[in-house]
């Protein structure tokens, strides 16, 4: 070997580890940002999650341009059951082994819970979007957990409160057996007591019951005025289904559907679900920017979109945002970012979050219309009131979040 062979071959290898970190600079810049969902695949949740939870997501991640960090964006989605167990043991082996950055949907409340709880310990960031207790921005609260679109608080002052000032004073429960049905039981009764009403009784129906007849005839028994319904999905649809068969509201007693999505009038009918005053976060139907972003949704999967799709697209979108501008994937910095930002997409405009990750965003009161009054194909709510989102949450000083200084 020559001696300019030699001092060649010799500065390649002390050039050598100079070179290995641009290498895995290069590597690592390359790797997917990864978005795990966490969603009901064919369970009662499905239409409210399932596969347009991931539409919602691709959309969002198409708005928002395609990469981040200069770094390709990939889903993951698994069906969780809507059990915890199976929620938790996903979540945490996406974690460990797959690289996953972001959770989203959840599903049920109790699956949902289980999620927020490895998110916790592993510090990543979970978009809470399909569950609905309050718990997630109260006592479980955590500082990488964001709960956008809605909750139960939410959707028993705006529903239970209405309702009861125009009249339904006495009320009877059929309740979702699980932290979700709870939740939403005790909410909506806190808002009815203030609002001069009285519940004479509750049953708790387990989560995927078929045959609500025996719950019905009880609250039928009841001689209350408003029959509440504590639960969703396929236990709603049900519900309201043999409730008509029961004839419950021709004679003489009221439904209040508190946690009903648009998917559940289109199964059932509108002429079945006619009347029925519920809450929802986004109604596809409210301007030209929500009606443009539905199209894309429908054309996806042919069903429009509802509020927990809605608030994932949000959730996705505003956690992209937030990494762009923090130029981190870090859960603790990008949840600080995340607060930091408002909410701004074709349905928020300058949403903030609260220090408890609750999302303020509007929530709408609606009404089902009859057949005769819809327009287009899925018009078939009327819109009664608006509420922004600082009236319509709960305040955060009385959440019971440690995240919040006295």
């Amino acid at each position: 070997m020559t001696s300019i062979t030699r001092r060649a071959a010799l500065g390649a290898l002390a050039a050598a580890p100079l070179a290995r970190p641009a290498l895995v600079r290069a590597q690592t810049s390359s790797k997917p940002v990864k978005i795990g969902l966490l969603s009901d695949m064919g369970g009662p949740y499905v239409a409210v999650g399932g596969p347009g939870s991931k539409v919602a997501t691709k959309l969002a991640i198409e708005d928002f341009g395609g990469s981040v960090l200069g770094r390709p964006i990939e889903i993951l989605q698994a069906d969780d059951q809507n059990k915890p167990n199976v929620s938790s043991a996903i979540a945490r082996q996406w974690i460990d082994d797959n690289g996953v950055n972001v959770l989203g949907d959840g599903a049920a409340t109790s699956s949902g819970l289980a999620i927020q709880q490895v998110s916790r310990q592993k510090k990543v960031i979970y978009l809470v979007t399909g569950p609905a207790a309050t718990d997630f921005t109260g006592k479980f609260c955590s500082p990488v957990s964001f709960h956008f679109g809605y909750d139960t608080y939410a959707l028993g002052k705006n529903t239970g409160g209405t309702l009861t000032r125009q009249g339904g004073k006495t009320w009877f429960f059929i309740t979702a057996d699980y932290e979700f049905g709870y939740s939403l039981r005790d909410n909506t009764e806190k808002f009815i007591k203030a609002a001069g009403g009285k519940v004479l009784g509750n049953v708790n129906a387990p989560l995927g019951t078929a045959d609500f007849s025996s719950y019905l005839i009880r609250a039928k028994a009841s001689g209350a005025q408003v029959i509440g319904f504590a639960n969703a999905g396929t236990d709603l649809q049900n519900c309201l289904k043999q409730a008509s068969e029961f004839g419950i509201v021709k004679g003489g007693q009221k439904l209040a559907t508190l946690l009903m999505a648009l998917t559940d009038v289109v199964s059932l009918g509108q002429n079945i679900c006619e009347g029925l005053v519920l809450t929802n976060s986004f109604y596809w139907n409210l301007d030209d920017k929500t009606r443009a972003w539905a199209k894309r949704f429908e054309a996806q999967i042919n069903q429009p979109p509802v509020q927990q799709q809605a608030a994932l697209y949000t959730g996705v979108l505003h956690w992209l945002k937030a990494v762009k501008a923090s130029n981190s994937l870090d859960g603790m910095t990008v949840a600080a970012k995340m607060r930091e930002l408002k909410v701004n997409d074709f349905y928020n405009t300058n949403v903030g979050i609260e220090a408890n990750g609750r999302v303020l965003n509007n929530m709408y009161l609606c009404q089902v219309k009859p057949p005769s009054a819809s327009q287009v194909k899925y018009d078939a709510y009327k819109i009664l009131a608006t509420t922004p989102g600082k009236d319509a949450f709960m305040p955060v000083a009385e959440s019971g979040c440690k995240l919040v200084k006295s």
